[in-house]
C-alpha cells in the first residue's frame, strides 16, 4: 500500500472509530467480499447519517446487531487493514464476530433470529405449498378445467401436491428446528413423524368431534393420543427439545454404546415430553395466538387492520418481523386464511410508493436516481431494506408517507376481505396466494394500488413542509480514475509486450457467461447489498455446477483468501466482482478452489474457481453467483443481459463505449 493511499485509510479511520462513538465502543471489526462489519457495546452512540458521508463509503445499515459499512470489493480490504491496526483489533474472523454479536443480542433477539433461521432453511417448500395452492385455486374455478378429465386430473394432482407440503409442514420445522439449535436433523424428523402418526387421532377430526380420541393415564395424567397436524408451535418446541436431548445425551452416555443409546434416550424422552407437556403448552401457544389475530379481526376491525399494515415497516426495522412467518403458519394451520399476509404487502408496497414520491420530488439529482430506482425494483419483490435504509429512514419524512399508505391499503384489506392461502412471498410474486374467492385477485390488485398511490402522494405533501434537499452531487469517477494508473497496459502471457486496451479504441465490450446455469436479474438475488444494487449494477446465475469461468480477456485484481470472491479486470479497463455465493465468506474458504491468482492473465472461458455446490448448500448457503460491474465510469453504460439458461459461452453482459 503506498504512503498516499495509507493517509487517506488512516483518516477514514480515524473519522470512523469516532463516528463509531470511539474506540471504547468498539467490541469487534471483521469484514467480508464488500463490507466492513462492526460491532459495537452501544449501536445508538454511532452517527450512522454521518457514516454513510465518509470518504470511499457506498452505504450503511445494521444487520445482524452489526454495523456494515459498504466500501466495495478490494477497496474494502485496505480500508480493515488500517482501521483495524489503528484500533488494535486485527485477525479477528467473520467466525469471532459473529460470536461476539450473538452474545451483545438480548434474549428476545435470539428467539427472533432463531425463528427466522428455522423459517429460512424450509422456506423453498413453504413457497412451492403456497403456489400450487393458489394455482389449484386459480384452476378450480374455471369451467373448462372442470369438464376436461386431463385438466382436472393435473388439477387434483397440484391439489394433492400442495396439501401434502402443507400437511407435513409440523415435520419439516421439526427438522429445521432440531438442525438449526445444534442437534441432529435425522432426530428431528423422526419427533416429526411421531406427531404425524396414523396411531393418533387426526387433529382436525378430534377437534370437529368425528373421530374417536384414546386417552392414556402416565403418572396421573391424562394423555390424550391427538396428532399434531398444523402444530407450528409445537413442532418449534419439538425441534428445540429435541437438539438439546440429543446434545445432552452425547456428551453423558458412554462413547462404547453412545451409537445405540442416545437416539433412544433422546427419541423416548422426547417423545414423553411431547405428549405430556410441550404438546399442551403448544396448543395452548398456538390457540392464545390465534384467538388474539382472530380477536382483532372482530373486535377492532378496519382500525386494527390499519394501525398494523401502517407500522409493520417499523417492525422490520428492529427484526420483529422475522416472528411473523410462525403466526401465519399457525394462522393457517388453525383457519384456512392467512389475512396477515396482504396486510404486509401492502405495507411493503407503500414504502415503494414513497421512495417514487422522494424521486419525483428530486428527478434532477442524479445519486437520488442511482438510489431510487433500484430500490423501488427491489420493492416490487418485497424487499424492502435498501429502500427503508437508503431513502424513507434516511430523509426521514418519506417513511411516514409510506406508512400512511400502507394503513389505507390495510383498510381495503378489511373492507374487501382480502386473504391468502399462503405466506412466505409478497407485492408481484404474491398475488398467486391470494384468496380467489370473492374476487380476490382483483381486491388485491386494488389494495396495492391505493398503498403505493397513499405513499405516494403523502410523501409529496410532507415533503412540501420537512424536505431538506440534498446537495446535487456531482458523478462518481471511477476506481481505476481514482486509486490506479491508467488501466490500458496490460503484458500478454509470458511475451513481455505491452499491447493497448484503451477504452477509445473499442465501441462495445462483451462480457460472457461465467457460469452455467440459471441467469437471473440482479433484483432477485436474496441479500439487500447486491439486489439493491448498491455496489454496482450487474447479472446473477443460480448455478448448476461448480466452476465459474472467466468471463472475458484481462487480469485477476484479487482473490479473496476465503476463495469466494474474485474481483476481475477487463482488457478494456472494467472492473467486476463475481461474488459466489451468499455469505459464503463464513465459510472460510471451505469447499472452494481458486485455480488463478492475484495478478494471472486470463482468457474468456478459462476456469477460475471450483467450488463444491452440493456442500455449500447443504451447509445452508445461497449457491447464486451475482456479476457486479463495481464502478462503471460515466462514459460507458451497461446493455441488457442475456437472460434464461446459460453457459461460459454465452454473452451475459454487453459494455457500450461513448
Amino acid at each position: 500500500m503506498d504512503e498516499k493511499k495509507r493517509q487517506r485509510y488512516e483518516k477514514i479511520s480515524l473519522e470512523l472509530t469516532k463516528l463509531v462513538g470511539g474506540r471504547e465502543n468498539i467490541q469487534g471489526i471483521a469484514h467480508c467480499a464488500t463490507r466492513l462489519r462492526i460491532v459495537l457495546k452501544d449501536n445508538d452512540a454511532a452517527d450512522l447519517k454521518a457514516i454513510e458521508n465518509v470518504d470511499l463509503a457506498k452505504g450503511v445499515f445494521v444487520a445482524g446487531d452489526q454495523v456494515q459499512i459498504i466500501f466495495g470489493a478490494g477497496l474494502v480490504n485496505d480500508v480493515y487493514e488500517v482501521f483495524a491496526e489503528h484500533n488494535d483489533m486485527k485477525n479477528m474472523s467473520l467466525s469471532d464476530l459473529k460470536t461476539v454479536a450473538n452474545q451483545k443480542m438480548n434474549p428476545l433477539q435470539r428467539v427472533i433470529k432463531a425463528l427466522s433461521d428455522v423459517f429460512v432453511d424450509i422456506m423453498p417448500g413453504i413457497l412451492a405449498a403456497a403456489l400450487l395452492t393458489g394455482l389449484s385455486g386459480v384452476l378450480g374455478n374455471l369451467d373448462f378445467v372442470k369438464a376436461n378429465d386431463t385438466l382436472y386430473g393435473i388439477n387434483t394432482l397440484i391439489n394433492i401436491a400442495s396439501g401434502a407440503i402443507f400437511g407435513f409442514l409440523p415435520l419439516a420445522v421439526a427438522y429445521s428446528a432440531c438442525k438449526r439449535f445444534g442437534g441432529r436433523p435425522i432426530l428431528g424428523i423422526v419427533m416429526g413423524c411421531i406427531m404425524l402418526s396414523n396411531s393418533l387421532a387426526d387433529a382436525y377430526a378430534a377437534a370437529q368431534g368425528t373421530a374417536e380420541v384414546t386417552t392414556l393415564h402416565i403418572f396421573g395424567l391424562g394423555v390424550s393420543l391427538v396428532g399434531f397436524q398444523g402444530g407450528i408451535i409445537v413442532a418449534l418446541l419439538m425441534g428445540f427439545v429435541t437438539a438439546k436431548l440429543d446434545i445432552f445425551f452425547e456428551k453423558k452416555v458412554p462413547e462404547v454404546i453412545r451409537l445405540l443409546l442416545s437416539p433412544l434416550l433422546t427419541t423416548l424422552v422426547g417423545a414423553l415430553l411431547l405428549f405430556t407437556v410441550i404438546g399442551p403448552v403448544g396448543r395452548g401457544l398456538s390457540s392464545g395466538i390465534t384467538n388474539a389475530l382472530v380477536w382483532m379481526t372482530q373486535n377492532l376491525g378496519v382500525v386494527g387492520y390499519g394501525v398494523f399494515s401502517g407500522l409493520q415497516q417499523l417492525v422490520v426495522i428492529t427484526g420483529l418481523h422475522h416472528i411473523f412467518g410462525a403466526i401465519e403458519a399457525q394462522l393457517l394451520a388453525d383457519t384456512g386464511r392467512n389475512f396477515l399476509n396482504p396486510l404486509m404487502s401492502v405495507a411493503i408496497i407503500a414504502q415503494g410508493g414513497a421512495v417514487l414520491g422522494y424521486l419525483v420530488l428530486h428527478r434532477d439529482n442524479v445519486k437520488i436516481r442511482e438510489l431510487c430506482i433500484p430500490s423501488f425494483v427491489s420493492v416490487l419483490f418485497g424487499i424492502t431494506e435498501p429502500a427503508l435504509f437508503g431513502i424513507n429512514l434516511r430523509y426521514r419524512f418519506p417513511i411516514i408517507g409510506g406508512c400512511i399508505g400502507g394503513a389505507l391499503g390495510g383498510i381495503v384489506v378489511y373492507l374487501t376481505n382480502l386473504a391468502a392461502v399462503g405466506f412466505g412471498t409478497t407485492v408481484l410474486p404474491g398475488i398467486a396466494l391470494a384468496d380467489p374467492a370473492g374476487n380476490g385477485y382483483v381486491n388485491y390488485v386494488i389494495a396495492h394500488a391505493i398503498a403505493i398511490a397513499g405513499g405516494f402522494v403523502m410523501t409529496l405533501v410532507l415533503g412540501r413542509f420537512m424536505d431538506k434537499a440534498p446537495a446535487q452531487e456531482a458523478p462518481a469517477l471511477s476506481k481505476t480514475a481514482q486509486t490506479k494508473e491508467p488501466a490500458a497496459l496490460f503484458k500478454t502471457s509470458g511475451s513481455g509486450e505491452e499491447i493497448s486496451g484503451s477504452n477509445s479504441a473499442t465501441e462495445e465490450e462483451i462480457f460472457y457467461g461465467y457460469a452455467k446455469g440459471q441467469c437471473v436479474p440482479m433484483e432477485e438475488v436474496n441479500d439487500e447489498t447486491f439486489a439493491g444494487k448498491i455496489l454496482g449494477d450487474g447479472i446473477a446465475v443460480i448455478p448448476s455446477e461448480g466452476k465459474v469461468y472467466a468471463p472475458a480477456d484481462g487480469t485477476i485484481l484479487s482473490v479473496f483468501d476465503t476463495k469466494h470472491a474474485v474481483c476481475f479486470q477487463s482488457r478494456a479497463g472494467t472492473e467486476i466482482l463475481i461474488h459466489i455465493g451468499i455469505n459464503t465468506v463464513n465459510l472460510n474458504g471451505k469447499y472452494f478452489t481458486a485455480h488463478i491468482k492475484d495478478g494471472d492473465i486470463v482468457k474468456q472461458g478459462q476456469l477460475m474457481v471450483e467450488f463444491n455446490k452440493e456442500q455449500i448448500e447443504k451447509a445452508g448457503y445461497d449457491t447464486v453467483i451475482p456479476m457486479i460491474f463495481t464502478d462503471l465510469p460515466e462514459e460507458k453504460r451497461l446493455g441488457k443481459p442475456v437472460l434464461g439458461k446459460i453457459d461460459q459461452s454465452t454473452r451475459a453482459a454487453v459494455i457500450n463505449h461513448a
